[in-house]
């Protein structure tokens, strides 16, 4: 995938995780977007790792794995802070 369809994926994923996961959550749209995106990692991680498979382009699949990335990277952030 591309910068720029990184950066879409980024976002919907790190803003429909924090429509999801309500609650005190750092920055703005940039922070959104790089939640999205460390989302789309451990996504495709753990997706991977459970046989789902991984991050391969822009599709529902794609956006759901970074989705559940996402919640994940956020869950772990509340936990710490």
């Amino acid at each position: 995938m591309g910068i720029i369809a990184w950066i879409l994926l980024g976002l919907i994923a790190g803003a429909l995780a924090k429509w999801i996961m309500p609650g005190p959550d750092p920055g703005g749209w940039i922070v959104t977007i790089l939640i999205g995106i460390v989302g789309a990692v451990i996504g495709g991680f753990v997706g991977g790792a459970l046989g789902l498979g991984g991050v391969d382009g822009f599709n529902i699949g794609s956006i759901l794995i970074a989705v559940l990335g996402a919640l994940i990277l956020l869950f772990i952030y509340r936990k710490l802070a």
